[in-house]
């Protein structure tokens, strides 16, 4: 994999700020995107906007078939049908459809459980409160072992005939732990359950299918996987998407309506209300093309090489405290820390102003856990394919200077 070659690609790395090289080490909160996304969304607004499913003209005609090609691009990316591939906004929206999806059908009954895991995004674990509060679901968590992997001891001991639903993260935005998701999954159906996956932090990453895993729904965001902002996906099962209700309704997610009663339109859809993000869907089919050409087993090679050096580097810090596996078999390419005496916004903050490295701090989104390892949150430094060697050594080397100055 031509690294050099892939960060040309990118035009914001070219980006300086007094002197300073952008290094972009925040890539599990969005990822930067290549000119060639930036050209497909720049071309569906100069060179044929229009709405979608509505015109027979011929601006509107390529727009839908754009879109449309879209989820064709999503779909056999995850070994998924084409009508399987819900676009949303992200996968917070995607987890919210399913569950609303899931309560109006009424498929909860007071006294069941969701089993989730102690690292999982809020989008994984807000959504299913709801659900206690409104639905008499109790939300069960399987804890974590010691070096931050999943306790599948005490998952296997916690779900049980109650168990209706388990919805679990493939790779956590925090402690970056890569969970078995397959043998996850099998539990989970052999319990009778249905299972669920947050992949927002694994579709960018690595080679993922869903029939292989046996999700019946997977839950992802565009922006994370150099697609625009504003576009996620939810892939379901045709059977149970067949099953579940919408939760947005309006224009075209409809076939016929009369003054009293409607009848939804075929799959996907019955689920995507309005007009869409068409720019966006556009722009993620491009991110699919662009990430299948140069291979996802190169970038997760890739990544593999960065975060053992990362770890090696930043774990020999002196005052540097790393949660994380430390295994690159076993979590994803995101290094989370702490720095003895320093705040984590104070420590990204300097690390911004004195190296222009730019990483995030705070709870990140994964209040329960984070807050339990440190109250005032931590620092994470995340990698994606277009990440050296070379920025890590400026990031560490920054990172000991800070450490010794203010710690």
């Amino acid at each position: 994999m031509n690294v050099e070659k892939i960060r040309k690609d990118f035009p914001i790395l070219k980006r300086k700020d007094d002197g300073k090289q952008l290094i972009y080490f925040d890539n599990a909160a969005t990822s930067l995107k290549p000119e060639a996304v930036l050209d497909e969304v720049v071309d569906y607004y100069s060179r044929y906007t229009a709405n979608i499913h509505r015109g027979v003209h011929k601006l509107s005609q390529e727009a839908s078939e754009k879109y449309e090609m879209a989820h064709r691009k999503v779909a056999k990316f995850i070994n998924a049908k084409h009508d399987e591939i819900i676009f949303t906004r992200n996968a917070t929206e995607s987890f919210n459809l399913l569950m609303y999806g899931l309560y109006n059908q009424k498929y909860f009954s007071e006294g069941d459980e969701i089993i989730i895991s102690a690292m999982e995004h809020h989008a994984n674990i807000v959504p299913w409160q709801f659900l206690e509060k409104n639905a008499g679901v109790k939300l069960v968590y399987a804890e974590l072992n010691e070096d931050f992997t999943l306790n599948m001891d005490d998952y296997r001991e916690k779900i049980s005939p109650k168990t209706k639903l388990v919805s679990m993260t493939h790779i956590s935005n925090t402690v970056a732990t890569i969970t078995p998701i397959k043998e996850i999954g099998k539990i989970a159906k052999d319990a009778g359950a249905l299972f669920a996956v947050d992949a927002a932090q694994s579709i960018p990453h690595m080679k993922l299918d869903v029939k292989d895993i046996n999700a019946d729904f997977l839950a992802f965001s565009g922006h994370k996987m150099l697609a625009p902002t504003g576009i996620g996906g939810l892939f379901g099962k045709k059977e149970l998407l067949e099953r579940l209700p919408p939760f947005m309704f309006g224009g075209d997610m409809i076939l016929s309506v009369e003054r009293h009663s409607s009848e939804w339109n075929d799959l996907p859809h019955k689920f995507e209300a309005g007009t869409p993000h068409i720019a966006g869907g556009i722009g993620l089919g491009a991110a699919v093309d662009y990430l299948s050409k140069i291979g996802m087993d190169e970038i997760r090679s890739h990544e593999k090489e960065i975060l053992e050096y990362a770890l090696d580097r930043v774990n020999g810090i002196e005052g540097i405290t790393v949660y994380n596996p430390m295994d690159a078999e076993k979590q994803g390419g995101i290094v989370l820390f702490s720095a003895k005496e320093i705040e984590a916004h104070d420590l990204a903050l300097a690390l911004d102003e004195s190296a222009n490295v730019a990483i995030r701090s705070g709870m990140h989104c994964a209040e329960p856990l984070v807050s339990s390892l440190n109250p005032k949150g931590l620092d994470r430094a995340s990698f994606y394919l277009y990440n050296t060697k070379e920025e890590v050594d400026v990031f560490a080397e920054q990172l000991e200077k800070i450490v010794k100055t203010l710690g």
